[in-house]
Parts: C-alpha cells; structure tokens; sequence
C-alpha cells in the first residue's frame, strides 16, 4: 500500500504548478460560493417576476373583452383597451424578459429550445394585439399572452428550485485538513504554526489522535494511522520511522515527528480536490426532455403559422384574417402545459423521494438514472458497516469463548482502536461483563497487556507471536487471513489460549439490494481501497461476480471510466473522501448519509438511512419519473399538434374554425391534464 501511494503521488504531481494549498483553497471556495449565490439570484428573480406578473394579469384578465364576453359581462369603459396594452406591455417586457433573453442566447448557439418558442409566441401575441390596439381589426391575445408568462415563469420557477444545491464537496475536501501543526525549531522549542507557512524539509509534532497536517516522513516514533477516510483501507495501518505519512489521516495511539515533504496543492488530499473539480466541470448537462420537445414545436410553430398565412392570402382571404389564423397558429403552437410537463412530474418525484429518504442534490442526473445499467459499491461503510465484528473464536485450551472475550476484551476496552471496538461489541452481545483490569498498557503496534481478575493477559498482533517465537497453528490462521480477516491471539500467564478474528460486519441490506437491481437488469460491482482477501470475503458472501481491490482514489474514477467504456451507464455508491473523485465521475454518485461530508456533497442521490437497499429505489423512481415526464410532454404537445391544423382553419369549409377562446380553454384543458398526471406519480 505504502509503495502505491508513493507511486500515487509522483504520477499525480508531474505535471502540476505549485502553489499555495491556502490560495488553491480560497479560490476554489470563492468559485463556488461566486456560482452558487448566482443561482439563488436567480431562482429569486423568477419568484419575484412571477408574483408581481401574476398580480398584473388579474387585471389583464378582467380588461379582456374575450374573458368579458366568456362571464357574459360588460365592463367596457373609455380607452380600457390602452390601459389593458399598457399593463399588457409590462408583463411583456418585465415577465417575459428572461425568455426573451434566454432565446437569444439559443439562437446565438444555433439551438432554440424552450425559451426561443415561448419568445416567439408572446412576441407573436404581443406585436398582432398591439396592431389591434392601434386600428388592425380582429381579437386581441393580451390575456393569453400574460397567462403564458405566468405559467412558464412559475415553470421555471420550480424547475430551478429543484436543481438547487449546489455542491460543496470542494470546501469539505478543504475543511479536512487541519489549519494548525505544532512546528519543532532546531532547538526543539514547539510553536504552533499556521500549516500555510510549513516548508519542506520543517519537522512538525504529531499528538496521539490528532489529525496529520501534511504530507511527510515519519522521523521518530510509531503509531497506528487510520487513513480509512482517505484509502478507503479498513484496518488502521501501523507506521514507523521512514514510513509516508498523508495530510487528513487520523493519528492512533503514538506520537510521531514528521518531516514535511509536500504541501499545498502537491499533497495527496489537494489531488482529490483537483480530481473531484475536474469530474464535476466535466459533468455535461443533458438537455432534457421538453427542451428536444420545444425544439421541434418552434420548428413547427414557424412552419405552420407562416404557412398558414400565405395559403389564406393565396385563397384570397383578407389581411386581417390571415394574419389572425396566423397568430392563432403560433400561440397555440406554445403549449402552457408544456412549461409546467417536466417541472411538476420533478416536484412530485423530489417530495416522494425525500419521504423514501433519499435527498436529490442533482436533478438531472437523478431524471437520467433510468439508463442505469451497472452500479458500483464501495465495499468499507457502504456493503459493510465499516466496523469490526467478531466472526470466529478458535480456542486453544481449557477456557470457554464466554471466558476468553471476557478477559481479552477487558483489556480492549480501554483502547479505542477499531478492532478493540468490536471485540467489546461482541462482549455486550453476549451479555457478559467487562473486568476492571489492574494493570494495563499499550504495546504500540504490537497489542494490549495487562492484568486481568489476577491473570496476566496480553491480545496480540500475529508479528508479535513471531518475534517472540510463540508456535501457533498456521493453517488455522492462514485460512482465516485468507478470507481478509483481521486474527488477534490471547496469551494468559504466558501461555497462547486461542485466537479472534474479526472483520468489516456485512450490512443485513445489502444481499437484498443486489438480488433488486438484478432483477431490474442492473449488474452490480465492487470498489474498494482495502485488501484483495477481505474484498473477495465480502464479495462471496454478497454473490458479488467482479471486484476491484486495493483501488486508490486516483484508480476509482479509472475504473468509472473503464466500466463506462463497456457502454455501461454507470451509479458509484460510496461513503469516504476516496470515494469522492468517483461519485464525481459517474453517471449517477450516491453517498451514503452515514459518509463523509466530503462524499455527501460529490454525490447526486445521498441516502439518508444509509441503506444499500434504497439504491434500486433510486433507480426504479428515476424510470417511473421519466415515464410520467414523457407522458405529460405527449398530453401536453399532442393537444397543441392536434389543434394547429383547426386553428388553421382546415376545417373552413365544413364550418370549423378554431377560435382564439376556443384554443385558450384547450391550452387551460391539456394544462390541467398534465396536473393530474403529475399528481399520479405518488400512486
């Protein structure tokens, strides 16, 4: 492990520019801050311009002759209609403003979606009633005009709102490390130093359970380093004098001197930072559905509504006919529904899942999980709890198991090592008692000794058997190493009474989530940082086919990559810091909310219970929501394409013509249809 870190580090820092890991920092975290504040503004200004649009169209609504005569009312008065326009113009210029803006930026990029068809038909609407206004005869399309602005505003509105949450995974990666070290000087006086000021080549003192501050080289001392978070590796690594130390790594029970060797932006965890910033830029957004069905709707806008009107001037109808088909054409061409097909079916869909407990953080990807077809798991925190149970008590005597956890795990329970915490587990599972030991010391590296109800009693390391020449039975423990797990023996008055082997508990859910996914078609992997044997332990038991093992950071979003170019589109499942480059790079990243901030805010999907079974819900809700978004968009276009050629007047002759109020009320109609719809999801 401690060669491919090594080996980690040099490939990643060849071609990288130092600097700062503060200024590296800060930048990143202005970047972020910078782009989310952005959104919020945004959404904010859709909320605004929606409610004071909205207020205006009451009396927009109420000025219309076409909704006086639908009341059968007369509420005509002096120049109402130039109120009317005035207030008309308002909504236009100040409702539509994002939309007319917005189509100008598509048609920049030569691709008019949504906001080019919307523009084009309240332009169309706004231009024909103005010409009406000033003495062209016909109908105005004021009220259609401002009711389109509101729904699409409230469309977008809820839309944004639910794409909100941007990430902070870059922030989280920073808050790991530490911002002050204890520096040593020549003298060997300590000084706590801010770690932006540390060099190469500075000594700095690390206290037992505190956080390493940088990149280094162990100097003096030896300790157990949990480097779990950052490795993914379960089992705490035991470093000595001239072992690597990594930044953001939690120091065990010894004090260690570290020479610093690398700082800023060369340290490991400021790679994962870059890896994590490059996956997410990277990130294309898919444009969705109704954008591809407004598209084509403008195209056939444009076609029919000019169409229209040459055909009814070649027949020789009049201008002001033709141009009313025309504009009757165009406005029906822009379905309301549409505006409101998508953004309902995700405010449906995003309140049915936070009730399953499952958080949305990424709209898109989350609507683009029904493509899923392979799922990888990381395996420490995610498959498995990520802590220590006992699996087997071989015993070597006369004393019963219930005997050998006592004594064994009276001592570790004044350890807080891992391991210790699982033998103390399996004690309170049992229902038995822990002795106060009379004695007690740690054998750094080595295993805990003490005195026990009279007894002297050490829990050892297999290293520790072998330096002091103590014979064991190597099959036994062979064949339980074999299966990646973690062996401590229990020698009383000097003699070897058994063995306790323990490993990363399976979570009860797991075999569940993966019979699921397969029965919906989605092949499942595993990933993980720790060991080949205890990763095909796991793997086993889960009937999991291909696992990946001793993968580091760097190599999870490689093997993303690898998977994603069998034509595979890939979920990553994770919970720690070496997760997070990974859920970057996946199609889909869901963290577990028992994980690392780190993880969470990569991450599309967090699942709140932290169980694995939720990862085929995740799957099944993201189809069913896509379902119901292609369903609303057909309710939703197909009413529109149905009405256009009656709105042209194709049925002339036989006595057909769509009026403008007509075509109004099957514009509310399919808007209703797409409501309920919508609504249908929960069932």
């Amino acid at each position: 492990m401690k060669h491919q870190h090594h080996e980690h580090h040099e490939h990643l820092h060849k071609n990288h520019q130092h600097k700062s890991h503060d200024d590296h920092s800060s930048s990143k975290n202005h970047d972020h801050h910078s782009s989310h504040g952005h959104h919020a503004h945004m959404i904010d200004d859709f909320k605004k311009r929606f409610y004071i649009s909205i207020a205006i169209t009451i009396p927009i609504l109420l000025l219309s002759h076409m909704i006086q005569s639908f009341l059968n009312v007369d509420w005509k008065f002096p120049f109402d209609i130039y109120i009317l326009f005035l207030l008309s113009t308002f909504v236009f210029f100040y409702g539509g403003y994002p939309f007319l803006k917005g189509a100008i930026d598509e048609l920049k990029q030569k691709i008019p979606g949504m906001m080019t068809l919307i523009a084009l038909a309240i332009t169309v609407a706004y231009v024909y009633s103005t010409f009406i206004v000033f003495g062209l005869s016909g109908m105005d399309f004021f009220w259609e005009l401002a009711t389109l602005i509101d729904i699409m505003l409230l469309g977008h509105w809820i839309e944004m709102k639910s794409i909100m949450g941007a990430s902070n995974a870059l922030e989280e990666l920073v808050k790991l490390m530490p911002t002050e070290a204890h520096r040593i000087d020549e003298k060997g006086n300590m000084k706590d130093v801010p770690v932006s000021v540390l060099k190469p080549g500075d000594h700095v003192l690390v206290k037992p359970g505190e956080k390493i501050p940088v990149d280094g080289e162990i100097l003096e001392g030896k300790s157990s380093i949990n480097e779990a978070m950052l490795t993914g590796e379960s089992v705490p690594v035991i470093k000595q004098v001239g072992d690597e130390a990594i930044g953001g790594s939690i120091n065990g029970e010894g004090a260690l001197m570290v020479a610093v060797k690398k700082i800023g932006h060369e340290t490991y965890l400021s790679q994962v930072i870059n890896l994590v910033k490059e996956a997410q830029a990277s990130k294309s957004r898919t444009q969705d559905l109704s954008n591809r069905a407004a598209k084509w709707l403008f195209y056939v806008a444009l076609i029919a509504g000019v169409g229209t009107f040459l055909v009814w001037l070649f027949l020789g109808a009049s201008l002001s006919f033709a141009l009313e088909r025309m504009v009757t054409v165009m406005v029906i061409s822009c379905p309301h529904a549409l505006g409101l097909a998508a953004p309902l079916v995700v405010a449906v869909s995003t309140a049915i899942s936070a009730k399953k407990g499952l958080l949305i953080r990424n709209r898109v990807h989350f609507e683009d999980a029904w493509k899923i077809k392979a799922v990888v798991f990381d395996k420490t925190g995610t498959l498995t709890k990520g802590e220590f149970g006992v699996t087997d008590i071989l015993l070597n005597s006369n004393l019963t198991e219930e005997e050998l956890l006592k004594l064994a795990g009276s001592l570790e329970a004044q350890s807080e090592h891992p391991i210790a915490k699982g033998i103390v587990k399996e004690l309170e599972n049992r229902n038995l008692s822990i002795i106060k030991p009379d004695k007690f010391e740690s054998l750094t590296g080595k295993g805990l000794h003490g005195i026990v109800n009279g007894k002297e009693v050490k829990v050892v390391s297999p290293g520790y058997l072998r330096e002091e020449n103590i014979s064991f039975k190597q099959e036994n423990f062979q064949r339980l190493a074999d299966q990646g797990k973690t062996v401590v023996f229990v020698i009383v008055n000097n003699e070897l009474k058994g063995m306790i082997a323990l490993s990363d508990m399976v979570r009860e859910s797991a075999k569940e989530a993966l019979q699921q996914l397969k029965k919906v078609g989605v092949q499942s992997f595993m990933l993980t940082g720790d060991n080949k044997q205890a990763a095909d332990y796991v793997g086993k038991q889960l009937g999991i086919s291909e696992v990946y093992a001793e993968v580091l950071p760097h190599q999870k979003s490689d093997k993303i990559e690898e998977i994603k170019r069998r034509g595979l589109s890939v979920a990553m499942t994770g919970d720690g810091v070496n997760d997070a480059p990974a859920l970057a790079k996946s199609d889909l990243g869901i963290a577990i909310g028992t994980g690392t901030d780190v993880a969470i805010e990569t991450a599309d999907v967090i699942l709140v219970k932290s169980d694995p079974k939720d990862v085929p819900i995740i799957i099944e809700l993201s189809r069913a929501t896509y379902r119901k978004m292609v369903q609303n968009l057909w309710w939703a276009a197909g009413y529109n394409i149905a009405t256009i050629p009656l709105a042209a007047g194709i049925l002339y002759k036989q006595g057909i013509l769509l009026s403008p109020a007509i075509g109004a009320v099957l514009m509310s109609l399919s808007t209703v249809i797409v409501a309920i719809n919508a609504k249908l999801l929960k069932i």
